[in-house]
């Protein structure tokens, strides 16, 4: 505390730690007081910064970044990006999984076709896409949902989806109540484009039909089978035909 390059730092430092705030967490310690620790991370001049991954308290890492604000952010949210876990794709199932997901800045929702009309390796290979992209913006935090198409009409109309297209996708703020419509494909790259758009605060979004999300139907969660169209073998079901009275020669 006493060196004039730590109190050129502090104010940095008070500022980055305010920009990190509940992504990265900064401390201070003075060696000149707390010496074994020091020595345990092999401290020998002032001011050393270090970084500790989540979880890892033996191992540090040397900061050999700049010693203003915005490079002490930029340093610690790119290696923090980097332990982040990857987001999980839930299946919504019901207002408690989408209650969850209500607590995140951004609600990717997708709606995937029924497993009538796309069985299970069509299935997994839309939400392959979704965990592929959930990696890649995991700094975020948002929250990933998908839905089987037709299981929750109320929440497709809300955000203009339902009867055709399937798949779809909407990005939801639900602190605002508004939603961004993906326009482009179904695809890794069209749903980075769209998604790394809305990061930078491009694209248009448009108020939630209603005001608000509706509340959601329980349904049961899929069990990673595919599966047949139900087929009638009761001659009951069928309807009586009657027999086509023709003249000789017609068709």
């Amino acid at each position: 505390p006493w060196c004039g390059h730590c109190q050129k730092l502090e104010p940095e430092w008070a500022q980055a730690a305010g920009e990190l705030k509940g992504k990265v967490k900064l401390g201070a310690l003075d060696a000149t007081v707390h010496q074994q620790i020091a020595q345990k991370y092999g401290v020998r001049g002032y001011p050393t910064i270090k970084f500790f991954a989540a979880g890892v308290k033996k191992d540090a890492q040397e900061y050999d970044g700049g010693r203003d604000a915005a490079a002490i952010v930029a340093w610690a949210e790119q290696r923090a990006e980097v332990v982040i876990e990857p987001p999980e794709v839930y299946q919504l199932t019901d207002q408690a999984v989408l209650d969850t997901c209500k607590e995140t800045q951004l609600c990717v929702i997708s709606f995937l076709p029924h497993i009538y009309d796309c069985q299970s390796q069509c299935r997994n290979d839309y939400v392959k896409i979704l965990k592929e992209q959930g990696e890649k913006f995991k700094k975020f935090g948002w929250g990933w949902l998908w839905v089987e198409a037709g299981s929750q009409p109320k929440l497709e109309e809300s955000v203009d989806v339902g009867g055709f297209g399937y798949p779809a996708q909407a990005a939801v703020n639900t602190r605002k109540n508004i939603f961004a419509p993906l326009r482009g494909p179904f695809s890794s790259t069209g749903i980075y484009e769209f998604l790394r758009d809305l990061s930078y605060g491009k694209g248009a979004t448009m108020t939630i039909r209603g005001g608000e999300i509706p509340a959601v139907s329980k349904v049961d969660k899929w069990d990673g089978k595919d599966k047949a169209l139900p087929v009638s073998t009761d001659d009951e079901d069928l309807p009586d035909l009657e027999p086509l009275d023709m003249d000789d020669g017609e068709l």
